[in-house]
C-alpha cells in the first residue's frame, strides 16, 4: 500500500478527539450513497418509461408509413405494395385503412380510430391482434360475404337490439333468427378500455357510425353498420386500448364507401434506428404523390420530453452529491486543523508537500469511493426489487401504462460513479493544498 493511502486509512479509522468530524464524515458518507443510489433509481425510471413506451409503440404500430400527399387513397395498391416490400431493409408491408368513427351500443358512445386491415398482414408488421385477451381474431380472416348479409344488416337498422325481429321474442325461431343476423354481421375487435365504457362483449352488437355520410335527397346522413364483437384486445396501451378497433379491409372499405381504395401501407424494418433513411427510399420508389412518415416522426415530441427530462433529473439530484461533497470538504478541513501536528512531524521526517497534499486527498476520494459503493449496490437493488415485482402502481389514463418500470443500465452507473467520485476528489483540493502549506518550524514552536 502506498504511504499516503496507508495514512489516509488510518486517519479515517482512528478515534478522533473532536467526535463530530467522525460524525461530519459519517455525513459525507451517507450523504455520496443517497445520491448516487437516487440518481440510479431516478435514471432507471426515466430509461423504463423510455425503453417501454418505444416497445409499444414500435409493437404497436408500424415502423414506416406510405400515404398519399392528396389524402385521396391509394389506388391500385396490391402491385405497390409487391414492389416496395422488396425494397433493402423491409421485412414486411401491410395495407390498412384508419379512420374516425363514433362507436356506440345503446346510450353509450365513444369515438374511435376503426383500422381495416388484413390479419395476416397485419401480424408481420405490428403486435397488436396478439394481445387479443378474450374472443379470437380469426373471425377477421377475409371471406366471401353471407347470402343474405347486406338484407339483414338493413333489417337491423329496425331494432339494433333484436335486428328487426317480428316473431315472439321468445320462441325459437325468433332467437334462431337474431343469432342468425348477428353471426352474419361484420366483426369488430375493441380495446378492453372502449368495451369497458361501452359494456360490451364478446358477441355484442354495436352501431358504427361514419363522419363521411352519403348524399340523400334529404341531405348528408350518416353512414353507419352494425358490427359485431368477435374479440377484445388489452394491449396495456391506454391510447390504444381506448380509442382504437380492428375489423376486415372489405368491411372497412364498404363502410367508408372507398371501392377498393386504401389510406396507408404500412412496413417493418429490419433496424428501427434507420427509419429516417428507409422513410426516404420508400418515398423515392413509390413515385410522385407519396409520403412516408416513421415511428421516430410520429413520436418526436414524446421521446424529445423524455431526453430532456432525464437530463434535468441528472442536474437536480446530482444537487444532492454536490451538497455530500460540501459535507467532505468541511470534514477534511478540520481533519487539517486537527492534524496540524502530526504534518509538522511527518514532513520533519522527510514528507514532502506532494505526499501531504495527496494523504488528504486520498482520503476525500476514499469517503466519495466508500459512498458511490454503497449508493450503487442500494440504487440497483431498489431498481432491480421495483421493476421485478411492479411495486408502484400508476393510473393508466394518465401515465398510458400501469406501474412504474424500472431500466438501469450499468453505463449509467458507470457515469454516476465517476460524477460522483470526480466531485468528491474537487472538494479535497482546497484541504490538501493548505494542508501542504503547513510550516513545521510554526506548528511546533510550543511543542
Amino acid at each position: 500500500m502506498r504511504f499516503e493511502l496507508f495514512i489516509a486509512t488510518r486517519y479515517l479509522r482512528a478515534k478522533r478527539r473532536q467526535a463530530f468530524i467522525g460524525i461530519i464524515t459519517g455525513i459525507s458518507i451517507i450523504g455520496v450513497a443517497a445520491g448516487v443510489a437516487s440518481l440510479i433509481v431516478a435514471l432507471a425510471i426515466n430509461n423504463g418509461f423510455r425503453q417501454d413506451l418505444q416497445e409499444r409503440l414500435i409493437g404497436s404500430t408500424s415502423h414506416v408509413s406510405l400515404l398519399r400527399v392528396a389524402d385521396d387513397g391509394i389506388q391500385n395498391w396490391p402491385p405497390l405494395l409487391d414492389r416496395l416490400s422488396k425494397q433493402p431493409h423491409v421485412v414486411a408491408a401491410a395495407p390498412a385503412i384508419f379512420e374516425q368513427v363514433l362507436i356506440s351500443r345503446g346510450p353509450r358512445a365513444r369515438g374511435a380510430v376503426l383500422k381495416g386491415m388484413i390479419p395476416e398482414d397485419e401480424r408481420k408488421v405490428g403486435d397488436l391482434l396478439n394481445t387479443i385477451k378474450e374472443g379470437s381474431a380469426a373471425a377477421l380472416e377475409e371471406t366471401s360475404p353471407p347470402s343474405g348479409q347486406r338484407s339483414s344488416e338493413t333489417d337491423t337498422r329496425k331494432n339494433p337490439a333484436t335486428g328487426g325481429a317480428s316473431a315472439t321474442p321468445d320462441s325459437p325461431d325468433a332467437l334462431a333468427g337474431v343469432q342468425a343476423r348477428v353471426a352474419a354481421m361484420p366483426p369488430i375487435i375493441l380495446g378492453k378500455d372502449m368495451a369497458d365504457n361501452l359494456g360490451a362483449t364478446v358477441g355484442s352488437v354495436v352501431l358504427v357510425t361514419s363522419p363521411q355520410g352519403e348524399l340523400t335527397p334529404f341531405g348528408m346522413v350518416p353512414k353507419y353498420s352494425r358490427f359485431r364483437v368477435a374479440g377484445i384486445f388489452n394491449s396495456g396501451f391506454f391510447d390504444y386500448d381506448s380509442s382504437w378497433a380492428f375489423t376486415r379491409l372489405s368491411d372497412a372499405q364498404r363502410l367508408f364507401g372507398l371501392g377498393d381504395l386504401i389510406s396507408v401501407i404500412e412496413f417493418k424494418i429490419d433496424d428501427i434506428y434507420k427509419a429516417d433513411e428507409v422513410s426516404r427510399e420508400l418515398e423515392d420508389a413509390a413515385g410522385k404523390g407519396f409520403m412516408a412518415t416513421n415511428w421516430m416522426e410520429q413520436n418526436k415530441a414524446l421521446f424529445h420530453a423524455l431526453r430532456l427530462e432525464r437530463l434535468v433529473t441528472f442536474i437536480t439530484i446530482g444537487l444532492i452529491v454536490f451538497v455530500a461533497a460540501l459535507n467532505i470538504l468541511i470534514s477534511l478541513i478540520m481533519m487539517v486543523m486537527e492534524k496540524t501536528k502530526d504534518i509538522a512531524v511527518l514532513m520533519s521526517m522527510g514528507t514532502r508537500k506532494s505526499q501531504v497534499r495527496n494523504i488528504f486527498i486520498a482520503q476525500g476520494v476514499l469517503i466519495g469511493v466508500i459512498g458511490t459503493a454503497i449508493g450503487l449496490l442500494l440504487g440497483y437493488a431498489i431498481s432491480y426489487a421495483g421493476g421485478h415485482y411492479h411495486m408502484i402502481s400508476l393510473s393508466p389514463e394518465v401515465y398510458s401504462i400501469d406501474y412504474v418500470p424500472f431500466a438501469p443500465r450499468l453505463m449509467d452507473g458507470v457515469l454516476v460513479a465517476l460524477v460522483a467520485v470526480g466531485i468528491s476528489f474537487v472538494a479535497t483540493l482546497y484541504p490538501s493544498w493548505s494542508a501542504g502549506r503547513t510550516l513545521p518550524a510554526e506548528a511546533l514552536r510550543y511543542e
